[in-house]
């Protein structure tokens, strides 16, 4: 599905942010705000994106936005759908939840899921940064193998996260049967802007998980934020697939998957990897696309 940009609404985050430089999260925002328009009811937890847009008495959003216990967004966006039924603005407007990974795949997964399940009216959009960076950059479920954060150090006695494999929020959405779940990236604009066009058109709860870089936490420079992001997906370590109905498909798939070295090296969460480390996470990263063979269309 194409997506005509100069369709979209001019409006996005206004000017003033405090947004970091270079900060992917943002990026996801900026553009699924565009695809959705002013007509947006908007619910954030407390994360980098909402302390950075919408702090009283400031706020950089042309939307309203509320605020949820950090747990509590799909919660709170399930209830805020159903008040926007009552008031009868269900038909004109997108109630739209935006949240972390750590705020979607570790601590609000329980509320995600029964949002799931009854199918509420609302799309979800998780920006992840691979580990909790609004708090202080502790690893999350999503935090990639080897990777250093703040709880997962590295040194003599570890060599960062220890877990081989991120949850799959993808496959786990999946699994609730709902109407759209896909994956996205803030590289691929037009892929990700057509994605969030396509679940605005769609009833029942729809899910985008996108990846969006964070140079404070991963400790690259701030201008490489796109390129690293799409670094990602060529080499495999990230990928763009869509489930409409049941039917899972790659909707982008590199020619061939690049070496994974040159996107380890551009960032400081893996300066300490050896040869051997990256090719265990080559190796990985292989066994990983056999896997999704299996799941996923690729014609």
């Amino acid at each position: 599905m194409a997506i005509n940009l100069k369709t979209v609404d001019d409006k996005e985050l206004l000017y003033g942010t405090k947004i970091c430089q270079g900060c992917g999260a943002g990026m996801a925002a900026r553009m699924a705000l565009k695809v959705l328009g002013e007509k947006t009811v908007l619910c954030t937890p407390a994360c980098c994106f909402a302390a950075t847009t919408t702090v009283f008495p400031q706020s950089s959003i042309f939307v309203n936005n509320a605020i949820s216990a950090f747990p509590g967004l799909a919660a709170t966006a399930s209830g805020m759908t159903h008040a926007m039924k009552a008031l009868g603005w269900d038909d004109d407007y997108t109630m739209l939840a935006i949240a972390g990974d750590g705020g979607t795949i570790d601590i609000g997964l329980q509320g995600l899921s029964g949002a799931a399940e009854r199918n509420d009216d609302l799309i979800y959009i998780c920006y992840d940064n691979e580990a909790y960076m609004n708090t202080g950059v502790q690893r999350s479920g999503s935090t990639p193998f080897d990777a250093w954060t703040t709880t997962t150090p590295t040194g003599p006695c570890s060599k960062g996260e220890k877990n081989k494999f991120r949850k799959s929020l993808f496959e786990i959405m999946s699994a609730h049967r709902i109407p759209y779940v896909a994956t996205a990236s803030v590289a691929y604009p037009q892929d990700y802007m057509a994605k969030v066009a396509k679940a605005k058109e769609i009833k029942g709860c729809r899910v985008i998980h996108v990846s969006a870089p964070c140079p404070t936490g991963w400790g690259y420079d701030t201008a490489k934020t796109v390129e690293l992001a799409k670094m990602a997906v060529e080499s495999g370590l990230w990928y763009l697939a869509e489930n409409e109905g049941g039917e899972m498909k790659l909707t982008y798939k590199p020619k061939e998957l690049k070496d994974p070295a040159d996107y380890l090296k551009m960032q400081k969460r893996f300066k300490h990897l050896t040869e051997e480390d990256i090719q265990e996470i080559r190796e990985i990263r292989d066994a990983e696309w056999e896997r999704l063979k299996k799941v996923l269309s690729f014609e």
